[in-house]
């Protein structure tokens, strides 16, 4: 597929997306969420790419939604007093900013923000679903959507609070302010701060680590099993989803090879592939009533 304002590039199993609007700071538009989107949607299938880091080209990562835009704020336009959902689930009224964020978040690979330069608005929701967030020393951050008179989109409120904390999701979200990287650091946000040139060298490296050493459609079970349990309402959640993994999981050849690569003191090569080798049971959260109250013990 030929991108407009996103490039691609896969090596070594790491597909590094890069947000391609240097002239704008990158700033967000409905069809860089298309082509966003796209590009998750052909990661997931296949089974080469093992890693996918996510960068800004030039000097920011993305500056938050392009006012430019005409279809930035489409759902303004709407009655919000509407309580119909069907018009809330239809994807012309939906924000922009969250279905991204929601097609991150049912990701099977694992995602890598490597934060270039400044993020803030949708620049900085988009990057909460994903599972790790680095940053240059020259990055910013701003949830400054109260300064701008509106809220937070892409699902950042149910997002934020779980990856740094209520009280300073709430105190990054009240001020709208625009922080350094130092402070992201202090804050949870991200995991480590860079020289400006060594920041994608560090998310390689990274991405390379789990590329060469874990097996795929472990990763992919691993990755929902965390997101999707961070919003139960009971460990017993985690214990039926653990003890249905571990049993299919136990069962493949993958489990095989682990245990034969590690006695034999060499690097594995994992036979299942995610294309093909996911369990029968997922997506085990679209059964119904796979929580029963009862279950609660």
């Amino acid at each position: 597929m030929t991108y407009q304002t996103i490039t691609t590039d896969t090596q070594d199993n790491i597909l590094t997306l890069t947000l391609n609007r240097p002239d704008r700071l990158n700033a967000f538009t409905n069809q860089m969420k298309d082509e966003m989107i796209a590009a998750f949607d052909a990661a997931d299938a296949d089974d080469e790419v093992r890693a996918i880091i996510v960068t800004g080209a030039g000097r920011g990562f993305c500056a938050g939604a392009d006012l430019d835009d005409p279809e930035a704020f489409t759902s303004a336009r709407l009655d919000p007093r509407s309580t119909d959902p069907a018009i809330w689930d239809d994807p012309v009224n939906r924000d922009s900013g969250g279905e991204l964020a929601l097609r991150i978040f049912n990701c099977l690979k694992p995602v890598i923000a490597a934060v270039n330069g400044p993020a803030v608005g949708v620049g900085a929701t988009m990057q909460l679903p994903m599972d790790i967030r680095i940053a240059s020393e020259t990055a910013r951050f701003g949830f400054v959507f109260a300064r701008r008179g509106i809220v937070p989109e892409a699902a950042s409120t149910w997002f934020l609070p779980r990856v740094v904390g209520m009280s300073q999701a709430l105190e990054w979200c009240y001020t709208g302010r625009v922080f350094d990287a130092a402070e992201a650091l202090q804050g949870g946000l991200i995991r480590s701060v860079h020289a400006p040139d060594d920041l994608l060298p560090a998310a390689r490296a990274l991405a390379r680590e789990i590329a060469e050493n874990t097996a795929p459609v472990s990763i992919a079970l691993m990755r929902q099993m965390m997101w999707r349990m961070a919003g139960a309402e009971h460990p017993m959640a985690a214990h039926r989803v653990d003890s249905r993994a571990i049993a299919a999981r136990g069962a493949m050849a993958d489990t095989a090879e682990g245990v034969a690569s590690f006695r034999e003191k060499r690097a594995p090569v994992f036979p299942d592939r995610v294309s093909r080798d996911l369990p029968g049971f997922f997506p085990w959260w679209t059964e119904p009533g796979w929580l029963d109250e009862e279950d609660k013990t």
